[in-house]
């Protein structure tokens, strides 16, 4: 489920207009591999990254990966 404003309809895709969908995106961060599900344009490939994912748990695992 993507997180939305209350009463927002479907996030759709900024560059094609299509509606985004929740698929596995693979990073590739300092020679680690990691999957998520994120919602993203099955059109284009576009990829949204919530606000909260990039700067909680991206952002620490950023940290933890350039302490080693």
């Amino acid at each position: 489920m993507i997180n939305q404003p209350e009463g927002a309809t479907a996030w759709s895709c900024a560059c094609c207009g299509r509606e985004l969908e929740v698929v596995k995106v693979a990073f590739t961060y300092m020679k680690g591999n990691f999957e998520v599900p994120l919602p993203a344009c099955t059109g284009c490939g576009l990829v949204m990254i919530p606000e909260e994912l990039a700067m909680g748990k991206m952002a620490e695992a950023e940290r933890i990966l350039e302490d080693k």
